[in-house]
């Protein structure tokens, strides 16, 4: 998992910053990035793609992550963001932000996917890079916390759409609670959720 992270080091560069996203695919709620600085040689077998992961044990890990990390950085991107530039614009500005964040500047990045982003830094993507990755998995650790904990947030303001239990998600239950109830100030229009009743309601079966 610190394959890419060696070979960084190897051309010279010292803080190599893994970064990774949650949150793309919802109806609801931020697209969210994290940014992640290991010391070198970092290793921990338990730090894995989050979506690998127990809730509890992200929970760990993300403490484990922020406290042993030399620098962690995380951007958001709401709804009205998504909505104004599309998903993969509002990704690259979180991602952007998360590395903006970083209390230590990075010199190399290894971002998860299979593009750039608009930063005047060295950088690599890699495919399925949370399995690849010891930084770019810890960053999916810390930007699903980080979010998972925006949406429970919302859930306390709008328990109508259980956003505890889906974070967003298009589940059966939520698109039957949008169609009961509307569209909240945090689900994305742009996710043609407007047209609910012919198509995400046909898609998930919801009656």
């Amino acid at each position: 998992m610190d394959t890419f992270e060696k070979l960084a080091h190897h051309e010279g560069y010292k803080q190599i910053a893994g970064i990774d996203e949650a949150g793309r695919g919802p109806l609801a709620g931020p697209v969210v990035s994290a940014a992640v600085i290991f010391p070198v040689a970092y290793k921990n077998s338990k730090i894995k793609d989050s979506k690998k992961l127990s809730a509890r044990n992200r929970e760990e890990l993300y403490d484990i992550i922020v406290s042993e990390a030399i620098a962690v950085g995380v951007g958001i991107a709401d709804a009205e963001i998504i909505d104004r530039v599309n998903i993969l614009q509002a990704t690259f500005l979180t991602m952007r932000e998360a590395v903006l964040e970083l209390s230590t500047p990075p010199d190399f990045l290894l971002i998860d996917g299979l593009h750039c982003i608009p930063m005047q830094i060295p950088q690599k993507p890699l495919v399925k890079g949370d399995n690849r990755s010891v930084s770019i998995a810890a960053a999916s650790i810390i930007a699903k916390v980080s979010r998972d904990r925006i949406m429970e947030m919302y859930h306390r303001q709008f328990p109508q759409y259980n956003f505890l239990q889906n974070k967003g998600y298009g589940t059966k239950e939520h698109c039957s609670a949008v169609k009961q109830f509307g569209l909240c100030k945090i689900h994305r229009k742009s996710f043609h959720i407007k047209h609910l009743n012919q198509t995400i309601l046909d898609l998930f079966e919801v009656k």
